[in-house]
């Protein structure tokens, strides 16, 4: 069990101090996919800097980008769709505490899922149990604390809406800045 427990934070180790400081693409997506076994689309990219919580419970769709220094607390599972932009330092929630248990400092976890389409500003904190619903708009600095209706554009703390976005979005997000 020790050696199996070692071998399990080495890896986050590695994960989260080497292979996030290593400006290949390439190599990132291939430690990500193949060691953390996180389930990543195609022409989708991670940046430099991104700090996760576990190994597996991790899905991002096609075409979809992760900016630098976002923290991705994957313990309950982050769904992310396709052709969604974060940006960068987004942290991402998907476990806390649960604080009225009178016995023990008990932890739960929520998922948070992240639909097609979606746009995340810069330092947004998205909370455990979380939807964003299909192109959802998050603005920069907000706290979403409830889910964000289809197409609807949300800003402040806590998140409210204060506005829509068209519909019929068929963009490419990619984006992939070469040391990055």
């Amino acid at each position: 069990m020790k050696l199996k427990m070692f071998a399990s934070e080495l890896k986050m180790y590695i994960c989260n101090n080497i292979t996030n400081k290593i400006p290949s693409h390439t190599y990132r997506l291939w430690y990500y996919r193949k060691l953390m076994r996180f389930k990543i689309g195609k022409d989708a990219s991670i940046h430099m800097s991104c700090i996760f919580d576990c190994s597996n419970n991790f899905t991002m769709g096609d075409h979809s980008v992760i900016n630098p220094k976002c923290r991705l607390d994957n313990r309950g599972h982050i769904y992310i769709g396709s052709n969604v932009s974060i940006s960068q330092d987004v942290l991402i929630l998907t476990a806390s505490h649960d604080l009225n248990n009178t016995k023990i400092f008990k932890g739960k976890k929520n998922p948070v899922k992240i639909m097609d389409y979606v746009f995340i500003g810069t330092r947004a904190i998205i909370l455990p149990g979380v939807i964003i619903n299909e192109g959802g708009v998050v603005g920069a600095g907000s706290i979403v604390t409830k889910d964000v209706s289809p197409y609807t554009v949300v800003a402040g703390n806590p998140a409210r809406p204060i506005g829509t976005r068209i519909k019929g979005l068929t963009y490419n997000a990619s984006y992939r800045r070469l040391f990055q």
